[in-house]
């Protein structure tokens, strides 16, 4: 049976303005169990600005962008305006600054470090918020990520800034829908959050690829970059997991359950580390509170339908695959495989539906691809025959 290990993926932070106590990190890494990490990890390099992206910001076409509409309204059309940088959205990875502008690509943390960099080289002041919304749910094989969001908010000069509460002189990008952080609480957060957020995501992204050494080192930086930011302590611990060094799991794992007795992602994680050191009874009325909170699991009715789907009841998955979509209606993976248990029933008309929102809202180029090629076969399958 596979033990299913959640990790807090990108941004996701306490709901509530003043965060607790942070746990006493020294005390919880054990450097002497890694190995040393596969490349350099430092701070410097998250926003640092390379020599390709300050030639792109001195381009003729760039610097007379910012005279005209304004340095905010300039930089905003150079980084995101279609005819110009053309930057992608894509899951795949989480980049630096100079990554994210070499790839054109990247999630919605390097777009806002990337849009922070170049802000910060044109003396703009840089203010970061996160989203407190619903937390959205991936999966890679037996791993599971909630995310949450960011966005970042760019001022004027200092020299240009008449009043200090002058809103109207904020530029707020934001890489989601309006409508969908309309009416959401927002949370300023610092710099160096930030750059917790994108160690964090380093180490999630090394442990996807089972590289747990170096998923060790940049949660330990993420954790020295912010004490406070308690995700990381919660990847830590999935790294102490996975490694086999179950003591350390559970220790970490309550050291962050004591700050947030109501984190149903540590909460979840800890059950695990207690039922794997035959600690069941302690882990009995925390599987109580977590059923209290969470009713239902993130991907449960999804592994259901999978299991059904593997069964043949294809009527059954697409009943639990319709549920996932419910909570969640533009998750790629849902939508897909609606969209085959529908093939499976004969239904092509709904099936090429359901591939279609998949492909339309796949994070990566090779889901994309994936979809792409199972959308043309299924709609051949309603192609008139042709008599020759």
């Amino acid at each position: 049976m596979k033990r299913w290990l959640i990790l807090s993926l990108c941004l996701v932070l306490a709901a509530c303005a003043a965060p607790p106590p942070a746990p006493q990190a020294d005390k919880l890494f054990s450097d002497r169990l890694f190995a040393p990490p596969s490349q350099h990890i430092s701070a410097d390099n998250v926003f640092a600005v390379s020599h390709a992206m300050r030639q792109y910001l001195a381009s003729d076409e760039n610097a007379h962008q910012m005279r005209v509409k304004g340095i905010q309204q300039g930089l905003f059309d150079a980084l995101y305006s279609k005819n110009q940088l053309q930057l992608e959205y894509s899951s795949e990875h989480t980049r630096n600054a100079a990554e994210t502008f070499a790839a054109r690509s990247g999630n919605c943390l390097s777009l806002v470090i990337m849009t922070a960099a170049f802000a910060k080289e044109l003396g703009l002041p840089v203010r970061y918020q996160t989203i407190l919304m619903d937390q959205a749910w991936s999966r890679n094989d037996d791993l599971y990520f909630a995310s949450g969001h960011v966005n970042l908010t760019l001022g004027k000069r200092p020299s240009a800034i008449r009043t200090p509460l002058d809103h109207s002189r904020l530029m707020t990008i934001d890489f989601l829908p309006p409508e969908d952080t309309e009416g959401q609480r927002r949370l300023d957060i610092e710099e160096n959050t930030v750059v917790a957020m994108y160690m964090n995501n380093q180490a999630a992204e090394a442990l996807a690829m089972h590289r747990l050494d170096d998923a060790y080192w940049w949660a330990r930086e993420a954790i020295r970059q912010d004490p406070g930011f308690l995700a990381s302590y919660n990847t830590l611990g999935v790294v102490y997991r996975r490694h086999g060094n179950l003591l350390e799991a559970e220790r970490t794992f309550r050291q962050v359950h004591e700050r947030e007795p109501d984190n149903t992602v540590v909460m979840f994680n800890l059950i695990g580390v207690l039922n794997d050191l035959g600690k069941s009874a302690e882990a009995k009325p925390l599987s109580a509170r977590l059923a209290q909170l969470q009713p239902e699991a993130p991907f449960q009715a999804f592994n259901l339908g999978m299991a059904a789907m593997r069964a043949g009841d294809y009527k059954a998955a697409k009943l639990h695959f319709s549920r996932e979509i419910a909570r969640d209606p533009y998750y790629h993976e849902f939508q897909y495989w609606l969209g085959i248990a529908c093939l499976r029933l004969g239904e092509i008309d709904q099936a090429v539906k359901h591939l279609s929102i998949a492909m339309q809202n796949s994070t990566t180029s090779n889901d994309h691809d994936l979809y792409a090629a199972k959308l043309d076969r299924v709609k051949s399958y309603r192609a008139p025959l042709l008599i020759h």
